[in-house]
């Protein structure tokens, strides 16, 4: 059984109200505000079988609109970055929203992590649902999506659906950052990722994908267990300050594929996921230094980690690099993954 239990709302200084809203099965439980569909909280158990929150968020909707981090947030409506903010699709052109270097990132500066969604209860867990307008950000089309958290046993699913009435790529993920010690760490350099990826994506200096490769004796070969920080700390990537790059999935859209594993040693605390996307974008958290955290916190670069399945960076320009991102009408964009958590 899912308790659902409405918290105190957030003033919005936009004007308005952020609703916020707890669910919890006895196992665990996440705090979810209709801003952005973000995650404000997620509370697993430790080898020990003790509940603590496990990703980093803010204390009002003020902090969470003056950072750039999209901390907890559904990114959109293409996640990742689209090159010098433009694309095009069957002799139409279209110029994005630039925010990132020259490339529009996550969405553009008034994504979907800045929205607000309406949030209601499921039986499992929550619904959140929002219409992005034809335009917004430049993207085409006026976009409706379907957003669920919902809680069964020690997993958490997140679903999306969308569709639009003109032909847009469309991309989602959340945005989560993961620290599995807790709020009272402030590094994941002792955490361990392990990933059964065979691919990643050759990046330029823009962040952008020029090819592939394999992962065989590159220092991102995660597919036996290693820790992070002698990886992040390598002067290979000095550019980009750590972990900032983009595996291949192979996964079945119908179905959900194994990515791979994230632990932690001291709390013991595991996480493993499970998607239908083509590829999962890791970083760890490179440029978080000065954001504020909760309870006035000055957060750090490498505080926590994000796993972020979705479609290729630039996707909409590299169609036949993995995959189409392109959804036409009568089109439906699904994804959905599992995070499972446990301890060792």
């Amino acid at each position: 059984m899912v308790r659902f239990r409405t918290l105190e709302p957030w003033e919005d200084p936009r004007g308005g109200h952020i609703e916020r809203v707890r669910i919890d099965n006895g196992i665990i439980a996440l705090e979810v505000l209709s801003l952005g569909g973000i995650i404000r909280s997620l509370w697993t158990p430790d080898k020990n079988g003790e509940r603590g929150n496990i990703v980093l968020g803010c204390d009002s909707a003020e902090d969470y609109l003056a950072q750039g981090a999209h901390l907890g947030a559904i990114a959109g409506r293409y996640a990742n970055r689209v090159a010098n903010g433009q694309m095009s699709y069957q002799g139409e052109s279209y110029r994005l929203d630039v925010n990132q270097a020259t490339n529009c990132l996550h969405g553009g500066s008034e994504g979907f992590n800045r929205k607000h969604w309406h949030i209601g209860a499921l039986p499992d867990g929550v619904r959140l649902s929002l219409t992005s307008p034809d335009g917004d950000m430049g993207f085409p089309g006026n976009c409706n999506l379907q957003l669920d958290y919902r809680l069964v046993g020690n997993n958490l699913y997140m679903e999306i659906f969308a569709s639009t009435d003109k032909a847009c790529p469309i991309s989602l993920t959340q945005h989560s950052y993961f620290n599995l010690e807790g709020p009272q760490s402030n590094s994941n350099r002792d955490h361990k990722l392990q990933i059964d990826s065979q691919t990643l994506l050759t990046l330029n200096q823009l962040g952008l994908p020029t090819g592939t490769s394999h992962v065989a004796g590159h220092l991102l070969d995660f597919r036996q267990a290693k820790l992070l920080g002698p990886v992040q700390e390598d002067e290979a990537f000095s550019a980009t300050c750590g972990i900032d790059h983009c595996y291949l999935t192979n996964a079945n859209h119908a179905e959900l594929t194994r990515f791979g594993a994230l632990s932690a040693p001291k709390s013991g605390r595991t996480m493993t996921l499970y998607t239908n996307q083509p590829s999962v974008q890791i970083y760890g958290a490179n440029f978080l230094q000065g954001e504020k955290g909760r309870n006035g916190q000055v957060l750090a670069s490498h505080q926590a980690i994000c796993i972020e399945p979705q479609q290729i960076p630039d996707g909409p320009n590299k169609t036949k690099l993995v995959s189409d991102p392109w959804i036409n009408p009568g089109q439906v964009y699904h994804h959905i993954s599992r995070y499972q958590f446990g301890s060792c």
